[in-house]
């Protein structure tokens, strides 16, 4: 695999890391080295990790834990990424920018580099101004992104084929919508949808619902997570994907002239 993914594979391992979130940020950030390294043993080549995984849930929380881009726990990306030779979705962290914070997602290449600064679009400090982009045929987005259909039309627009949405559902949405959404997104752009959470912590004063999963084009779920921390696997494969969009050719036939959801500028 090359930086920007170009290459002609058509079937990678992606791993979901469900993380036990603690309010120590050293503990969470050697944590993510670990487990990293276990899901790349295990033959994962992109791997995923969950929002806010440095740092409790909230944005209370930010003022404390925030950092600068790059900063120390985008370097932990960095290093495990080139140590591990994998693609890092970096979940999320809290983000400290000119005095403003922005719930943010970095994603890292096998060579150490990163390749992609993803801001929240919507409920967070600030205003996230870099809501883009589609690498590598994967798009991102982060937890109530994902209630948003355009944003995954947008992305399949530009040729994604795999939409990565770190998350942090509660115990009243997470039942209700978690898997729904995800069955949603995935079936409507014939994309792979996963979507990874921190593990349920019920001493947090935001209990997280979990369940992290992958969902195929054909809105199946591949695997799915429980509560407790653990890494879930999911092979993706880009020539079912292929071949789902050929038997059910929506995205072919789409009526341009009565509706049109226009892509995203660089």
């Amino acid at each position: 695999m090359s930086d920007n993914m170009s290459g002609a594979i058509t079937k990678f391992r992606l791993a979901l890391i469900q993380l036990t979130v603690s309010p120590l940020k050293a503990s969470n950030l050697s944590k993510v080295r670990t487990l990293v390294k276990e899901a790349a043993l295990k033959g994962a080549k992109v791997v995923a990790l969950p929002e806010c995984y440095n740092s409790p849930y909230g944005t209370n929380y930010f003022p404390e834990y925030a950092e600068k881009i790059p900063g120390e726990s985008t370097q932990v990306l960095s290093e495990a990424a080139k140590e591990h030779g994998v693609y890092l979705i970096g979940g999320s962290i809290p983000e400290e920018d000119g005095g403003k914070f922005y719930n943010t997602c970095t994603v890292f290449a096998p060579s150490g580099s990163m390749l992609l600064k993803y801001r929240k679009m919507l409920k967070l400090i600030g205003h996230g101004d870099s809501r883009r982009k589609a690498y590598c045929k994967v798009g991102i987005g982060i937890c109530y992104d994902m209630r948003f259909a355009e944003l995954a039309q947008i992305y399949t627009k530009r040729g994604c084929q795999l939409l990565v949405y770190p998350g942090a559902f509660n115990m009243t949405t997470g039942p209700a919508h978690w898997e729904l959404l995800q069955r949603a997104r995935a079936l409507d752009n014939q994309v792979y949808v996963a979507a990874v959470s921190p593990a349920r912590n019920e001493n947090n004063s935001y209990v997280a619902w979990g369940h992290s999963s992958v969902v195929n084009p054909w809105g199946e779920v591949l695997t799915k997570a429980g509560s407790d921390e653990t890494i879930v696997y999911a092979d993706i494969d880009l020539k079912y994907l292929s071949d789902i969009r050929q038997q059910i050719p929506v995205l072919k036939q789409k009526r341009h002239d009565l509706y049109n959801v226009q892509a995203m500028q660089d």
